[in-house]
């Protein structure tokens, strides 16, 4: 394959996962809004989560976007030690820009200070891309995020210290808990939640935003501590009886994803991050000889 006929391939390829990202939600996140529809006790919360599932069903044949918000764009590409394309950066923004004209995206970019819309969905810093370098990869993986601006409302961090975590991370719980009863409705519940524990702010922060929307919500942790908390938590925010919209019911999360990284001996960040029920995301794997596979 040559040069430009990768680069086609990558700009044709990215640009269907952003329409699917937008226009769908995986089949895991799904199949969890479809459990939570069997199991729920009240009345009111299933005639909400029917209504979400009837969404989908609607979107996917009027080919339109799930939800009137685009939310924030951030994409993930990993690569190996030859085959990372220069095409990716400006594929990813022409696909957004493209799907924006096209009527999938609403404009929703704008500058932090000026309020002035870019009107394409791109801008400066925008689309986000995390790059991650994987040893001997022989392909690349594009999962494209758009997290909805509601959710991020609901966010919420502390750089606690060691005595804070509390004897069998009590005070940790404590915080998540408190985090998702402030947050209500607002996350557009059932949500999953991210949380980044480790590094410093800002790398507690993008393992929060990695974890729910890099990881498939229904799979289990490799790590038995991080599994067992991961379920714990879930159970626990499903406690609180908040339900599907925040109007109360049985399910509330989805899906809790922990990630984490060595930190200081003085401290331990926490970053907790919604991610609303409409999940947009979607993956791709490129290989070099040109063969792609939906991988999210």
């Amino acid at each position: 394959m040559s040069i430009d006929e990768h680069k086609n391939l990558i700009r044709q390829q990215i640009y269907h996962t952003v329409i699917r990202a937008v226009t769908e939600i995986s089949e895991d996140v799904k199949g969890l809004l479809e459990s939570a529809l069997e199991k729920e006790h009240s009345e009111t919360a299933k005639s909400m989560l029917g209504s979400m599932l009837e969404n989908l069903k609607i979107a996917k044949e009027m080919d339109k976007a799930v939800c009137q918000s685009p939310g924030y764009p951030t994409v993930y590409v990993s690569f190996g030690e030859e085959n990372i394309s220069p095409a990716i950066k400006s594929a990813v923004a022409e696909a957004i820009a493209d799907a924006t004209a096209k009527g999938y995206l609403r404009p929703s970019m704008v500058d932090p200070l000026t309020r002035k819309n870019s009107g394409d969905n791109t801008g400066k810093g925008v689309p986000n891309i995390e790059y991650e370098y994987v040893p001997e990869q022989k392909y690349i993986d594009v999962i494209v995020s758009f997290k909805g601006c509601g959710a991020e409302l609901g966010n919420a961090m502390q750089i606690m210290t060691p005595a804070k975590l509390g004897e069998n991370l009590a005070g940790l719980k404590r915080f998540i808990l408190e985090t998702a009863l402030n947050a209500g409705g607002k996350p557009c519940p059932p949500y999953g939640i991210g949380i980044g524990i480790g590094g410093q702010m800002d790398v507690a922060a993008k393992l929060s935003r990695k974890a729910i929307s890099v990881r498939r919500w229904d799979d289990v942790n490799p790590d038995p501590e991080l599994a067992a908390l991961e379920a714990e938590l879930k159970d626990a925010i499903n406690s609180l009886k908040l339900g599907a919209a925040g109007i109360g019911g049985d399910t509330s999360c989805l899906a809790v994803k922990i990630e984490r990284a060595h930190t200081h001996t003085a401290i331990a960040p926490v970053a907790i991050n919604f991610h609303c029920w409409v999940a947009r995301r979607a993956g791709i794997r490129i290989y070099d000889d040109g063969r792609t596979e939906k991988i999210l």
